[in-house]
Protein backbone atom coordinates (compact mmCIF):
# COMPACT_ATOMS: atom_id res chain seq x y z
CA UNK A 1 0.00 0.00 0.00
CA UNK A 2 1.20 3.49 -0.87
CA UNK A 3 0.29 6.21 1.61
CA UNK A 4 -0.65 9.66 0.39
CA UNK A 5 -2.11 12.76 2.00
CA UNK A 6 -4.17 15.65 0.79
CA UNK A 7 -2.27 18.91 1.07
CA UNK A 8 -4.41 21.29 3.19
CA UNK A 9 -4.59 24.09 0.62
CA UNK A 10 -7.97 25.10 2.09
CA UNK A 11 -6.89 25.25 5.74
CA UNK A 12 -8.54 21.95 6.63
CA UNK A 13 -11.15 19.34 5.69
CA UNK A 14 -13.97 20.00 8.18
CA UNK A 15 -16.82 22.27 7.18
CA UNK A 16 -18.18 22.82 10.68
CA UNK A 17 -14.87 23.53 12.46
CA UNK A 18 -13.70 27.09 11.84
CA UNK A 19 -10.04 26.83 12.88
CA UNK A 20 -8.29 23.48 12.46
CA UNK A 21 -4.84 24.88 13.34
CA UNK A 22 -3.60 24.24 9.79
CA UNK A 23 -3.55 27.63 8.01
CA UNK A 24 -3.67 27.88 4.23
CA UNK A 25 -0.16 29.31 4.02
CA UNK A 26 3.02 28.37 2.16
CA UNK A 27 4.94 28.03 5.42
CA UNK A 28 2.48 25.47 6.80
CA UNK A 29 2.25 23.27 3.69
CA UNK A 30 6.01 23.42 3.06
CA UNK A 31 6.84 22.27 6.58
CA UNK A 32 4.13 19.60 6.48
CA UNK A 33 5.32 18.19 3.15
CA UNK A 34 9.00 18.09 4.07
CA UNK A 35 8.10 16.36 7.34
CA UNK A 36 5.87 13.89 5.49
CA UNK A 37 8.85 12.64 3.49
CA UNK A 38 10.66 11.88 6.73
CA UNK A 39 7.59 10.10 8.11
CA UNK A 40 7.44 7.73 5.13
CA UNK A 41 4.54 9.10 3.08
CA UNK A 42 4.71 8.44 -0.65
CA UNK A 43 2.72 11.28 -2.21
CA UNK A 44 0.64 14.36 -1.72
CA UNK A 45 -2.47 15.42 -3.65
CA UNK A 46 -2.61 19.16 -4.29
CA UNK A 47 -6.21 20.13 -5.04
CA UNK A 48 -6.97 22.85 -7.58
CA UNK A 49 -9.80 25.21 -6.67
CA UNK A 50 -9.55 28.97 -6.95
CA UNK A 51 -12.20 29.40 -4.26
CA UNK A 52 -12.21 27.68 -0.88
CA UNK A 53 -14.56 24.70 -1.07
CA UNK A 54 -14.22 23.76 2.62
CA UNK A 55 -14.19 26.98 4.64
CA UNK A 56 -16.25 29.11 2.28
CA UNK A 57 -15.42 31.14 -0.85
CA UNK A 58 -14.20 34.17 1.12
CA UNK A 59 -11.52 32.16 2.93
CA UNK A 60 -7.91 31.75 1.81
CA UNK A 61 -6.92 28.93 -0.53
CA UNK A 62 -3.55 28.20 -2.13
CA UNK A 63 -2.98 27.99 -5.88
CA UNK A 64 -2.18 24.40 -6.81
CA UNK A 65 0.37 24.98 -9.59
CA UNK A 66 2.66 27.54 -8.01
CA UNK A 67 2.52 25.54 -4.77
CA UNK A 68 3.50 22.36 -6.62
CA UNK A 69 6.42 24.09 -8.32
CA UNK A 70 7.68 25.39 -4.98
CA UNK A 71 7.32 21.95 -3.36
CA UNK A 72 9.20 20.35 -6.25
CA UNK A 73 12.24 22.40 -5.26
CA UNK A 74 12.18 21.52 -1.52
CA UNK A 75 11.32 17.79 -1.65
CA UNK A 76 13.32 14.81 -2.93
CA UNK A 77 11.20 11.67 -3.24
CA UNK A 78 7.55 12.56 -2.69
CA UNK A 79 5.13 12.21 -5.61
CA UNK A 80 3.46 15.57 -6.32
CA UNK A 81 -0.02 14.83 -7.66
CA UNK A 82 -1.60 18.07 -8.83
CA UNK A 83 -5.30 18.26 -9.56
CA UNK A 84 -5.95 19.93 -12.89
CA UNK A 85 -9.25 21.00 -14.43
CA UNK A 86 -9.23 21.07 -18.22
CA UNK A 87 -11.79 23.88 -18.35
CA UNK A 88 -9.29 26.22 -16.69
CA UNK A 89 -6.20 25.34 -18.77
CA UNK A 90 -5.25 25.34 -22.44
CA UNK A 91 -3.82 21.80 -22.85
CA UNK A 92 -0.71 22.75 -24.83
CA UNK A 93 0.22 25.49 -22.37
CA UNK A 94 -0.46 23.16 -19.44
CA UNK A 95 1.72 20.50 -21.08
CA UNK A 96 4.57 23.03 -21.15
CA UNK A 97 4.02 24.14 -17.55
CA UNK A 98 3.73 20.58 -16.24
CA UNK A 99 6.83 19.40 -18.14
CA UNK A 100 8.83 22.19 -16.55
CA UNK A 101 7.68 21.33 -13.02
CA UNK A 102 8.35 17.68 -13.76
CA UNK A 103 11.92 18.62 -14.68
CA UNK A 104 12.32 20.65 -11.48
CA UNK A 105 11.21 17.61 -9.46
CA UNK A 106 13.26 15.10 -11.51
CA UNK A 107 10.22 13.08 -12.55
CA UNK A 108 7.89 13.35 -9.55
CA UNK A 109 4.95 15.30 -10.99
CA UNK A 110 1.67 13.48 -11.69
CA UNK A 111 -1.78 14.81 -12.60
CA UNK A 112 -5.23 14.20 -11.16
CA UNK A 113 -7.58 15.19 -13.99
CA UNK A 114 -10.81 16.68 -12.60
CA UNK A 115 -13.63 17.62 -14.96
CA UNK A 116 -14.97 20.23 -12.54
CA UNK A 117 -18.40 20.76 -10.95
CA UNK A 118 -18.53 24.22 -9.30
CA UNK A 119 -20.37 26.58 -11.62
CA UNK A 120 -20.07 29.66 -9.39
CA UNK A 121 -16.30 29.34 -9.23
CA UNK A 122 -15.98 29.13 -12.99
CA UNK A 123 -18.12 32.20 -13.56
CA UNK A 124 -16.28 34.23 -10.92
CA UNK A 125 -13.04 33.58 -12.79
CA UNK A 126 -14.46 34.26 -16.24
CA UNK A 127 -14.43 30.61 -17.35
CA UNK A 128 -17.37 29.20 -19.36
CA UNK A 129 -19.11 26.39 -17.50
CA UNK A 130 -19.97 23.33 -19.59
CA UNK A 131 -22.69 20.92 -18.55
CA UNK A 132 -21.64 17.47 -17.36
CA UNK A 133 -21.20 15.48 -20.58
CA UNK A 134 -19.73 18.50 -22.40
CA UNK A 135 -17.10 18.79 -19.66
CA UNK A 136 -16.05 15.20 -20.25
CA UNK A 137 -16.02 15.66 -24.01
CA UNK A 138 -13.69 18.58 -23.45
CA UNK A 139 -11.54 16.50 -21.09
CA UNK A 140 -11.21 13.76 -23.72
CA UNK A 141 -9.83 16.20 -26.29
CA UNK A 142 -7.69 17.89 -23.65
CA UNK A 143 -6.02 14.58 -22.76
CA UNK A 144 -5.28 13.87 -26.41
CA UNK A 145 -3.56 17.22 -26.88
CA UNK A 146 -1.65 16.88 -23.61
CA UNK A 147 -0.32 13.41 -24.43
CA UNK A 148 0.57 14.36 -28.00
CA UNK A 149 2.49 17.45 -26.90
CA UNK A 150 4.41 15.42 -24.33
CA UNK A 151 5.26 12.54 -26.66
CA UNK A 152 6.12 14.20 -29.97
CA UNK A 153 7.06 17.42 -31.70
CA UNK A 154 4.98 19.21 -34.35
CA UNK A 155 1.64 18.21 -32.81
CA UNK A 156 -1.39 19.36 -34.76
CA UNK A 157 -4.89 18.81 -33.41
CA UNK A 158 -8.29 19.94 -34.64
CA UNK A 159 -11.33 19.32 -32.45
CA UNK A 160 -14.53 20.83 -31.11
CA UNK A 161 -12.82 22.46 -28.14
CA UNK A 162 -9.13 22.77 -29.06
CA UNK A 163 -7.08 23.54 -32.13
CA UNK A 164 -3.28 23.29 -32.08
CA UNK A 165 -1.08 23.94 -35.10
CA UNK A 166 2.43 22.45 -35.26
CA UNK A 167 3.15 22.58 -31.53
CA UNK A 168 6.76 22.37 -30.37
CA UNK A 169 7.38 21.58 -26.70
CA UNK A 170 10.90 21.38 -25.28
CA UNK A 171 11.97 20.09 -22.89
CA UNK A 172 9.65 17.14 -22.63
CA UNK A 173 8.75 15.72 -19.18
CA UNK A 174 11.51 13.96 -17.27
CA UNK A 175 12.12 10.57 -18.94
CA UNK A 176 11.16 8.41 -15.96
CA UNK A 177 9.05 8.42 -12.80
CA UNK A 178 11.32 8.71 -9.77
CA UNK A 179 8.87 9.17 -6.91
CA UNK A 180 8.54 6.84 -3.93
CA UNK A 181 7.33 3.33 -4.89
CA UNK A 182 6.49 4.38 -8.45
CA UNK A 183 4.39 1.61 -10.06
CA UNK A 184 5.30 0.00 -13.33
CA UNK A 185 3.06 1.17 -16.18
CA UNK A 186 3.82 -0.79 -19.31
CA UNK A 187 1.68 -1.16 -22.40
CA UNK A 188 2.01 -3.93 -24.96
CA UNK A 189 4.37 -1.62 -26.81
CA UNK A 190 6.25 0.63 -24.40
CA UNK A 191 6.39 1.95 -20.81
CA UNK A 192 4.32 5.00 -19.84
CA UNK A 193 6.91 6.21 -17.37
CA UNK A 194 8.16 8.92 -19.73
CA UNK A 195 5.21 11.17 -18.89
CA UNK A 196 3.41 12.13 -15.68
CA UNK A 197 1.00 9.46 -14.47
CA UNK A 198 -2.65 10.40 -15.11
CA UNK A 199 -5.12 9.91 -12.27
CA UNK A 200 -8.87 10.62 -12.38
CA UNK A 201 -12.07 9.94 -10.48
CA UNK A 202 -15.75 10.08 -11.34
CA UNK A 203 -18.94 8.10 -10.86
CA UNK A 204 -20.99 8.82 -13.96
CA UNK A 205 -20.97 6.43 -16.91
CA UNK A 206 -19.32 9.09 -19.02
CA UNK A 207 -16.54 9.61 -16.50
CA UNK A 208 -15.82 5.92 -15.96
CA UNK A 209 -15.64 5.16 -19.67
CA UNK A 210 -13.27 8.06 -20.29
CA UNK A 211 -10.99 7.09 -17.39
CA UNK A 212 -10.87 3.47 -18.55
CA UNK A 213 -9.83 4.62 -22.02
CA UNK A 214 -7.34 7.41 -21.31
CA UNK A 215 -6.01 7.42 -17.72
CA UNK A 216 -3.68 5.27 -15.62
CA UNK A 217 -5.29 5.29 -12.18
CA UNK A 218 -8.87 5.40 -10.90
CA UNK A 219 -9.39 7.35 -7.66
CA UNK A 220 -12.50 6.79 -5.55
CA UNK A 221 -14.29 8.79 -2.87
CA UNK A 222 -14.64 7.21 0.54
CA UNK A 223 -16.62 3.94 0.64
CA UNK A 224 -16.47 0.59 2.41
CA UNK A 225 -14.13 -2.11 1.03
CA UNK A 226 -16.98 -4.23 -0.37
CA UNK A 227 -18.31 -1.30 -2.40
CA UNK A 228 -14.79 -0.42 -3.50
CA UNK A 229 -14.20 -4.01 -4.66
CA UNK A 230 -17.34 -3.82 -6.79
CA UNK A 231 -16.22 -0.54 -8.36
CA UNK A 232 -12.80 -1.98 -9.12
CA UNK A 233 -14.31 -5.04 -10.79
CA UNK A 234 -16.47 -2.77 -12.95
CA UNK A 235 -13.52 -0.58 -13.97
CA UNK A 236 -11.40 -3.62 -14.81
CA UNK A 237 -14.11 -4.73 -17.24
CA UNK A 238 -14.15 -1.30 -18.86
CA UNK A 239 -10.35 -1.29 -19.10
CA UNK A 240 -10.37 -4.71 -20.74
CA UNK A 241 -11.94 -3.04 -23.79
CA UNK A 242 -8.55 -1.34 -24.29
CA UNK A 243 -6.06 -4.23 -24.39
CA UNK A 244 -3.29 -1.96 -25.62
CA UNK A 245 -3.20 -0.26 -22.19
CA UNK A 246 -1.73 -1.56 -18.91
CA UNK A 247 -4.06 -2.50 -16.02
CA UNK A 248 -5.55 0.40 -14.09
CA UNK A 249 -4.19 1.25 -10.65
CA UNK A 250 -6.77 1.94 -7.93
CA UNK A 251 -6.81 4.35 -5.01
CA UNK A 252 -9.32 5.39 -2.35
CA UNK A 253 -9.76 8.48 -0.19
CA UNK A 254 -10.29 8.27 3.56
CA UNK A 255 -10.49 10.57 6.57
CA UNK A 256 -8.39 8.93 9.27
CA UNK A 257 -8.88 9.00 13.04
CA UNK A 258 -6.49 6.80 15.04
CA UNK A 259 -6.95 6.68 18.83
CA UNK A 260 -5.98 4.40 21.69
CA UNK A 261 -9.57 3.21 22.07
CA UNK A 262 -12.58 2.86 19.80
CA UNK A 263 -14.64 5.10 22.07
CA UNK A 264 -12.09 7.91 21.78
CA UNK A 265 -12.18 7.64 18.00
CA UNK A 266 -15.99 7.70 17.94
CA UNK A 267 -16.03 10.76 20.18
CA UNK A 268 -13.85 12.56 17.65
CA UNK A 269 -16.27 11.58 14.87
CA UNK A 270 -19.14 13.12 16.81
CA UNK A 271 -17.17 16.31 17.37
CA UNK A 272 -16.33 16.86 13.71
CA UNK A 273 -19.77 15.96 12.35
CA UNK A 274 -21.95 17.85 14.86
CA UNK A 275 -24.43 19.76 12.72
CA UNK A 276 -24.57 23.53 13.16
CA UNK A 277 -27.68 25.60 13.71
CA UNK A 278 -29.37 25.67 10.26
CA UNK A 279 -29.83 29.43 10.58
CA UNK A 280 -26.08 29.89 11.16
CA UNK A 281 -24.65 27.26 8.82
CA UNK A 282 -20.91 27.68 8.13
CA UNK A 283 -19.98 29.02 4.71
CA UNK A 284 -18.50 25.68 3.64
CA UNK A 285 -21.99 24.14 3.41
CA UNK A 286 -23.25 26.76 0.96
CA UNK A 287 -22.20 24.88 -2.19
CA UNK A 288 -23.61 21.49 -1.11
CA UNK A 289 -26.32 21.41 -3.79
CA UNK A 290 -23.93 22.50 -6.57
CA UNK A 291 -21.55 19.68 -5.63
CA UNK A 292 -24.32 17.07 -5.59
CA UNK A 293 -25.97 18.17 -8.84
CA UNK A 294 -22.71 18.86 -10.65
CA UNK A 295 -21.01 15.55 -9.85
CA UNK A 296 -23.58 12.85 -10.77
CA UNK A 297 -22.74 10.75 -7.69
CA UNK A 298 -23.62 7.06 -7.46
CA UNK A 299 -25.11 7.47 -3.98
CA UNK A 300 -26.82 10.25 -2.09
CA UNK A 301 -24.93 11.84 0.75
CA UNK A 302 -26.21 13.69 3.79
CA UNK A 303 -25.08 17.00 5.24
CA UNK A 304 -23.39 14.95 7.99
CA UNK A 305 -21.33 13.14 5.34
CA UNK A 306 -20.59 16.48 3.71
CA UNK A 307 -19.16 17.80 6.98
CA UNK A 308 -15.96 15.98 6.05
CA UNK A 309 -14.45 16.38 2.58
CA UNK A 310 -14.78 13.71 -0.13
CA UNK A 311 -17.02 11.29 1.82
CA UNK A 312 -13.91 10.51 3.85
CA UNK A 313 -15.64 9.02 6.88
CA UNK A 314 -17.31 6.33 4.77
CA UNK A 315 -13.95 4.61 4.29
CA UNK A 316 -14.05 3.64 7.96
CA UNK A 317 -10.43 4.42 8.79
CA UNK A 318 -11.49 5.12 12.34
CA UNK A 319 -10.54 3.32 15.56
CA UNK A 320 -7.50 1.81 17.21
CA UNK A 321 -4.27 1.28 15.25
CA UNK A 322 -5.13 -2.40 14.87
CA UNK A 323 -8.62 -1.65 13.55
CA UNK A 324 -7.31 0.89 11.05
CA UNK A 325 -4.59 -1.49 9.85
CA UNK A 326 -7.20 -4.19 9.29
CA UNK A 327 -9.37 -1.78 7.32
CA UNK A 328 -6.40 -0.88 5.14
CA UNK A 329 -5.73 -4.57 4.59
CA UNK A 330 -9.36 -4.94 3.49
CA UNK A 331 -8.90 -2.16 0.94
CA UNK A 332 -5.73 -3.79 -0.31
CA UNK A 333 -7.61 -7.06 -0.64
CA UNK A 334 -10.27 -5.25 -2.65
CA UNK A 335 -7.62 -4.15 -5.15
CA UNK A 336 -6.43 -0.75 -3.89
CA UNK A 337 -2.73 0.01 -3.84
CA UNK A 338 -3.05 3.65 -2.77
CA UNK A 339 -4.87 5.45 0.05
CA UNK A 340 -5.16 9.25 0.10
CA UNK A 341 -5.60 10.40 3.67
CA UNK A 342 -7.17 13.45 5.22
CA UNK A 343 -6.85 14.26 8.92
CA UNK A 344 -6.97 17.24 11.26
CA UNK A 345 -4.79 18.84 12.47
CA UNK A 346 -2.41 17.27 9.99
CA UNK A 347 1.00 17.71 11.60
CA UNK A 348 -0.10 15.81 14.70
CA UNK A 349 -2.40 13.26 13.05
CA UNK A 350 -0.04 12.36 10.21
CA UNK A 351 2.78 11.74 12.70
CA UNK A 352 0.45 9.54 14.77
CA UNK A 353 -0.68 7.56 11.72
CA UNK A 354 2.90 7.04 10.58
CA UNK A 355 4.06 5.80 14.00
CA UNK A 356 1.05 3.67 14.90
CA UNK A 357 -0.12 2.35 11.52
CA UNK A 358 2.46 2.72 8.75
CA UNK A 359 5.55 1.78 10.77
CA UNK A 360 3.87 -1.20 12.43
CA UNK A 361 2.40 -2.74 9.29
Amino acid sequence: MRYGFWLPVFGGWLRNIDDEQMPATWDYVRDLTVRAEDLGYDLTLIAELNLNDIKGPESDSLDAWSTAAALAAVTKKLELMVAVRPTFHNPALLAKQAANIDRISNGRLTLNVVSSWWKDEALKYGIPFDEHDERYARTSEWLDVLNNCWSQQHTTFSGKFYNVDDNILSPKPYPQRTYSKAPSLTTNHSPLTTRPTLYAGGESETAKNLIAAKCDTYLMHGDDPTTIASKIADMKQRRAKHPELPPLIFGVTGYCIVRDSESEANSEVERITAQPDPTQSPAGFANFQQWVTGSQLEKKISLRDYSVSNRGLQSGLIGTPEQVKQRLADFEGAGCSLVLLQSSPQHEEMARFSAQVMQRS
